[in-house]
């Protein structure tokens, strides 16, 4: 985009090109800054959120942009200042990784044993941060504005299905966590709080769980969840990153400071491999997983290029990376053999802090959910209305929907085993490992075979990812004919 172009001012009539000059004027002393910037960075994905384009195109009076005869200046000028900043899309990523997934990350070590536990924090952190980076970079190879295009275009309607399906699961399945994790937390804290509350008629509700799962869904997550642009949620990403935080301090402090009871055996605190390195690698992927969001994010920067995406992704996995190794190792090297999938649940019910860390992370749940949410309403958007113009009542009418089902799910269930291994550690490894690194297989180099050198790195993630869900099926059907496989019902 080095060229420069003369804008034909005949096209424009006396009213518009007064405005047009006007707009220009503003942005002439931005422009040149910026003019040896944009020559560096790569091109904009094409049509990804044409908004970001018209804000390029309005601020650079020379940019190769074509008016016609409709169009509003003064809309053109609005969608200028739309969109978010680089510190906007760090919140949201990191709130993204952050999420539920971070409080199973002592377990995971437990089972993959501590070292062996480690070592596939860094590399699955470095393989994320990498593929999150890939599914841009497939974006702008294939001309394609989302995951579900780009798999369309490398893998026809199988691979346009296939995506659509484990995108919609992983956040789907995310929300529903999500909301049980709001009914198993907010209603233990508020009762620590008001020992007698329950027996307050009407306040009383304040400590079911069905009620409380309701409240937070209805009055917070779904107002949020209606918002049609994903950078403004970062204010309450934010929020929720805070209350990370304070998790992670909060087992931090706590930890030694336990009963002898609650810890566990001290002689296992350095082991070196565990019983189940599959099932903590799919723990993990859990964790890590955001790809799913990654396009919505891209697009929401106020100049989405390729090199302000990857200073986002590299911060948000860094800050994902730091907190996670020291909420797993600080509660691991504590608990060991006794580390549970929650870990808050291995502290006693008094802990004032740990109750704190408690409602964090139920606020954290309820500002999360509406990121997923965006996911699972542009999944059917992309896949069912992909040539239609927005309509208000079909995307209030899907919010509505999804979020409704996924409270409904939370509500009648405490845990939804085996249902959300398949759907979390399945989608994970599918959407984080398997089909960037596909997807860049067949558009890199489309002349070379799948083994030539360059492509080998995509090819070794694929293989992974595969071996991976494989396994993580394997695990999670095995559990059918089982105990544990059974679903806990809160009615």
């Amino acid at each position: 985009m080095t060229e420069e172009y003369e804008m034909d001012t005949d096209d424009l009539d006396a009213i518009a090109l007064s405005q047009l000059e006007s707009s220009a004027q503003d942005g002439t002393g931005r422009t040149g800054s910026r003019r040896s910037r944009r020559e560096q960075t790569m091109p904009l994905l094409v049509g990804l959120m044409d908004s970001s384009a018209i804000r390029r195109s309005v601020d650079s009076p020379g940019a190769n942009y074509v008016f016609d005869q409709n169009v509003d200046l003064e809309e053109l000028a609005a969608k200028q200042t739309a969109g978010g900043g680089m510190l906007d899309s760090v919140a949201n990523m990191a709130n993204s990784i952050l999420g539920a997934g971070i409080i199973g990350l002592p377990y995971a070590v437990r089972q993959a044993g501590f070292f062996t536990g480690l070592v596939l924090l860094l590399v699955l952190c470095g393989v994320t941060d990498w593929t999150i980076r890939l599914i841009v970079v497939n974006a702008k190879l294939s001309g394609q504005n989302s995951y579900i295009g780009i798999m369309n275009h490398c893998f026809g309607p199988s691979g346009r299905a296939a995506v659509s399906f484990f995108q919609f699961a992983f956040a789907f399945g995310g929300m529903c966590a999500f909301g049980i994790i709001i009914g198993d937390t907010i209603p233990h804290v508020i009762r620590s709080v008001f020992p007698h509350l329950w027996r307050v008629p009407v306040l009383n509700l304040l400590v079911k769980r069905q009620f409380v799962i309701a409240l937070c869904t209805i009055c917070v997550s779904y107002p949020l969840s209606l918002y049609r642009d994903i950078h403004k949620l970062s204010r309450a990403s934010g929020l929720a990153l805070v209350g990370m935080i304070i998790i992670v301090v909060s087992v931090l402090i706590e930890g030694p400071n336990v009963t002898p009871d609650l810890k566990g055996d001290q002689s296992l605190r350095f082991t070196f491999l565990g019983d189940n390195v599959f099932r903590a690698i799919g723990v993990i992927s859990f964790a890590f997983v955001c790809h799913h969001n990654s396009l919505l994010i891209y697009g929401s920067l106020r100049t989405p290029t390729l090199d302000r995406f990857n200073k986002v992704t590299h911060i948000s996995t860094i800050i994902s990376l730091v907190s996670c190794c020291t909420l797993a190792i600080s509660a691991y090297l504590v608990f060991t053999d006794k580390t549970q999938g929650n870990i808050l649940n291995n502290f006693g019910p008094n802990d004032t802090l740990i109750n704190v860390a408690r409602f964090c992370f139920g606020l954290n749940m309820f500002t999360t959910l509406p990121l997923e949410l965006f996911v699972c309403r542009e999944v059917i958007e992309q896949y069912f209305f992909e040539n239609e113009p927005f309509h208000m009542q079909r995307h209030v009418f899907f919010t509505t929907a999804v979020l409704c089902s996924a409270m409904i799910i939370s509500m009648i269930t405490c845990d939804l085993g085996v249902m959300l291994e398949i759907t979390g550690g399945a989608s994970a490894t599918a959407l984080a490992f398997i089909f960037p690194a596909a997807c860049l297989i067949k558009l890199k180099a489309p002349n070379k075979p799948w083994y030539a050198r360059e492509k080998l790195p995509a090819v070794a993630c694929a293989a992974f990812g595969v071996v991976v869900l494989s396994i993580s099926l394997f695990l999670a059907l095995g559990k059918v004919w089982t105990p544990a496989g059974t679903a806990t019902m809160c009615v």
